[in-house]
């Protein structure tokens, strides 16, 4: 077991505090790192060193970052089998899935090799008589980033990457499940040319997190977690003047239509409810057929291509479809959540409680559950599960599927299977949900769009990476200029236009 380390300053750096969490291997449940848990005052002196990193990588023009961003990106592809390692022993993902979780965010790190193209102001000459009217894009200064568990790789480097291609300095705080991905990526980033102290890797629990939100320093946060914790950051970040964007739960539906082509929307349900353990706000954990045909042949083809899938640990073999969710904690929720949904009377057909592998005996195994006649007043429906569970709510047309949509709290993905294109477009059009896959399970955006979800799934209106994520890691600063070249004014006391 290693006790890890901050990074602050281009250095390793133990924790003072004396308190730790302790990161597990979840398909053992041996614990493989104690994790520092840092103090406010640790907080804050990372903070001030990267104020004063941040004032030099402002002045280094965006084409000169382009090149370091150019430099890490080759550096993350060189590290892929090493990152994928780190990834899924203290995730449990996978090696595919954690070179996807990789991958996804190395996309990110691509588009910011353009950042200078996305940088750039606009301009009127002429507004006025020998008056030019321009914009300019300027870093916010010290930012920080909060991340989750479920994705090490992917959405560290979503919150880190625009940031620093804006000029500006990063406070990340990984989760403390998950924190020796941050660590090996922030010293890639190194490696690759990033100077001292634009990236500083800072460990903690709440603590931490308030000293984030209150440090003046910080001028935005960025977050992805539960949606009670987004609530609170998003709250107390605008209290104490800072930008937010806070990303939380979801319960994303797939609605099949009776036109639909049940063996692929049965494969995409498969792979969209059960990959990752279902550990991904982007998860597909409702299934809405529409008519009971429709849901006959659907729980037809469901049942077993759910009961070919094969839990192990990530060093189970190349044919193994996902791993144990990330704690013990995790795992005695989900199944308690899975027996509610027997109590309170859906009908399971496949039961993921109880899994144990052999020689994995302490790991923390759910299998692939399905219900079906789930209503939306059972808890597993209400609940963010969070877990290899796929209930499917039956509905009778079109519109009360939609409707079953359209008043969940959560709007974070959402899809639909049909091969009617005029139900598409209006399902596209009248959905309040933030990412809309036709035909398509898991609908995130490339990474030179925007990802965000509306409603409980999201706090704050710019959205991540793409061009919300330059928008919302700059201040615009707008400047009237006028040179006198024989152009002569009286005395003006009126607000005049400028014609």
């Amino acid at each position: 077991m290693q006790e890890l380390t901050h990074l602050i300053n281009g250095e390793k750096v133990a924790g003072t505090s004396g308190r730790f969490a302790e990161a597990r291997n979840p398909a053992t449940g041996e614990i493989i790192t104690k994790v520092p848990l840092a103090t406010k005052a640790e907080l804050d002196a990372a903070v001030e060193k990267a104020a004063q990193a941040q004032k030099a990588w402002a002045k280094v023009n965006p084409q000169r970052r382009a090149r370091i961003f150019m430099k890490f990106g080759d550096l993350l592809n060189q590290h892929m089998d090493e990152l994928a390692e780190i990834l899924s022993k203290e995730h449990g993902k996978t090696i595919p899935d954690a070179k996807g979780d990789i991958q996804r965010g190395l996309e990110v790190v691509e588009v910011c090799m353009g950042a200078p193209a996305m940088l750039k102001g606009e301009f009127t000459g002429d507004a006025g008589p020998g008056i030019d009217l321009y914009s300019i894009r300027q870093p916010l200064g010290v930012v920080a980033g909060i991340t989750p568990f479920n994705f090490p790789a992917m959405i560290p480097l979503w919150k880190m990457s625009p940031a620093i291609a804006c000029g500006n300095a990063v406070i990340l705080k990984p989760s403390e499940r998950t924190p020796n991905t941050a660590n090996r990526i922030a010293e890639i980033f190194r490696e690759a040319g990033l100077p001292d102290g634009v990236l500083q890797v800072v460990h903690g629990d709440k603590e931490c997190v308030d000293a984030i939100l209150d440090n003046e320093t910080i001028q935005a946060v960025g977050f992805v977690g539960s949606t009670p914790i987004a609530q609170y950051i998003y709250g107390r970040a605008a209290t104490n003047g800072k930008r937010a964007q806070c990303f939380g739960g979801a319960k994303n539906h797939m609605i099949i239509m009776p036109d639909a082509d049940i063996e692929k929307a049965a494969d995409a349900l498969v792979g969209a409810g059960f990959g990752a353990a279902g550990e991904r706000c982007m998860a597909i954990s409702v299934a809405v057929p529409v008519g009971k045909e429709t849901a006959d042949k659907l729980v037809e083809h469901l049942v077993p291509k759910i009961e070919s899938l094969k839990v192990a640990p990530y060093t189970g073999g190349d044919d193994v479809d996902f791993g144990p969710v990330i704690t013990a904690q995790a795992k005695d929720r989900i199944e308690g959540l899975i027996t509610s949904g027997v109590d309170q009377g859906a009908k399971l057909l496949t039961d993921g409680r109880g899994l144990s592998i052999q020689g994995y005996e302490d790991g923390y195994f759910v299998g692939p559950t399905l219900f079906d006649d789930v209503t939306p007043d059972m808890d597993i429906y209400k609940e963010e599960i969070f877990g290899p569970v796929l209930s499917m709510v039956r509905e009778d047309n079109y519109e009360d599927a939609l409707q079953l949509v359209v008043e969940n709290e959560y709007g974070n993905g959402t899809a639909i299977y049909t091969a009617d294109g005029d139900v598409a477009r209006d399902f596209v059009n009248r959905v309040n949900v933030g990412m809309v896959g036709v035909n398509f399970p898991i609908p995130v955006p490339l990474s030179y769009y925007s990802f965000g979800g509306w409603k409980k799934s999201g706090f704050g209106d710019l959205d991540q990476y793409g061009p919300d994520a330059f928008k919302f890691y700059t201040k615009t600063k707008k400047v009237s200029s006028r040179w006198f070249s024989g152009i002569k004014d009286g005395v003006a006391l009126n607000f005049k236009a400028m014609d």
